[in-house]
């Protein structure tokens, strides 16, 4: 088999496996209940026994994988890593491919919800001129991707592959989008100008980790952005301060108990933490974000045994921006349009200056009114909307 072979997948989890996770739910320790009314100290007590409670007795991965499985998936290996990814081709000719990538503690699963509206955009209330053929692979160490078995794989090599990719699958000439570390990985695609990239939406500004210091703090939007950045790095850091330093460590506990995975991958941002909690302790879901696809996600970290090798990536672009900033060089510029659009609920509520002031010759700015920093997942109509918006003029 040749290195650039591209196999189709099927998912089929091993019986056992789902059964040695039911005896495990089933064995959890618990800890005491949280000494406050809040999430400062971790995730909740009653979220956390809610959310297993249903993971132990309603919720079924089989129906996950159903729902993985009705769409094209594949696997190729890229510079040594097996590369999951789905692939749909839209009906309607002259379809803009477009790569989106997903971030941390997501998935592929995060993004199928806009699988529909943004390759067949007639039947979702958009015109046949707006579809995308559309590419999500699963990040190297994530879900169903390979672990990598080097160091070096972080998000300007993902990047790269990426690349690779797009041009294996016959693409010249196509667009990408990321949040989260998806973010960072379409921008780093941007910043090494790779072949057949014409354009890239985003839709969190990762450049304020490290420049935040520099950016304007003028105005009523820009300041309550600064506050955000500020409370999330003194308040809301600890799993991004634990795996890019000592992700190994952590591995432990994620790999080994179903109940540490889940806390691990709810406590990651305020406004989606307490999203989650009311879909699990109140029955309220919020958009997409369902007890089960939720669950979704979490078995599929669990089952594919990840968690480590996830976490892993933080170390890695950790140590590669800490290089970055040494070297006292700025990034390369950007030469093709950029698309930003700003979801209320992100971590940091990017006002449009602070966006300019990262590219300069913004190419599409908006604010939405709802969303927040699982904007796929969570508003799948809006963020197709924007997504179409976007690349409209570069069709």
């Amino acid at each position: 088999m040749s290195q650039s072979t591209i196999r189709p997948i099927n998912i089929d989890m091993p019986e056992e496996s789902l059964a040695d996770l039911g005896s495990r739910l089933a064995a959890t320790r618990w800890p005491s209940i949280e000494l406050v009314a809040d999430r400062s100290q971790g995730v909740q007590l009653a979220t956390m026994q809610a959310l297993t409670r249903y993971w132990a007795t309603e919720h079924d991965w089989r129906a996950c994988e159903k729902r993985l499985n009705a769409l094209p998936q594949f696997m190729t290996e890229i510079d040594g890593v097996d590369i999951h990814f789905i692939h749909v081709k839209s009906r309607h000719e002259n379809a803009l491919p477009l790569i989106m990538t997903h971030g941390w503690p997501g998935s592929v699963i995060e993004l199928l919800e806009t699988v529909d509206p943004l390759t067949d955009p007639t039947a979702n209330g958009g015109r046949a001129e707006d579809a995308f053929d559309l590419v999500l692979p699963s990040l190297p160490g994530y879900g169903l991707s390979g672990e990598p078995a080097e160091l070096g794989w972080d998000s300007g090599r993902t990047a790269r592959a990426w690349a690779e990719l797009m041009h294996r699958l016959g693409y010249t000439r196509y667009v990408a989008q990321g949040g989260d570390v998806g973010a960072l990985v379409t921008d780093l695609m941007g910043r090494q100008a790779v072949e057949g990239l014409v354009g890239y939406h985003l839709n969190l500004l990762t450049a304020v980790l490290a420049i935040g210091d520099h950016l304007p703090k003028e105005s009523e939007q820009e300041r309550a952005a600064a506050e955000a950045v500020a409370t999330f790095k003194q308040d809301g850091f600890g799993y991004f301060l634990e795996m890019a330093t000592r992700p190994q460590t952590i591995g432990y506990a994620l790999l080994d108990s179903p109940v540490a995975l889940a806390a691990w991958l709810l406590d990651h941002d305020t406004d989606s933490y307490y999203k989650i909690s009311r879909a699990f302790v109140d029955g309220e879901p919020v958009g997409g974000l369902t007890r089960d696809t939720i669950l979704d996600n979490i078995t599929l970290y669990w089952l594919t045994g990840t968690a480590a090798s996830a976490a892993r990536s933080y170390w890695e672009d950790g140590r590669a921006l800490a290089a970055a900033l040494a070297s006292g060089q700025p990034p390369p510029a950007v030469t093709v349009p950029v698309g930003f659009t700003t979801f209320p609920g992100e971590i940091w509520k990017s006002p449009r200056s602070w966006v300019e002031a990262v590219y300069p010759d913004l190419a599409y700015f908006n604010e939405v009114d709802r969303g927040g920093h699982f904007a796929a997942w969570e508003e799948p109509e809006l963020f197709a909307t924007e997504i179409r918006a976007a690349f409209r003029p570069l069709r």
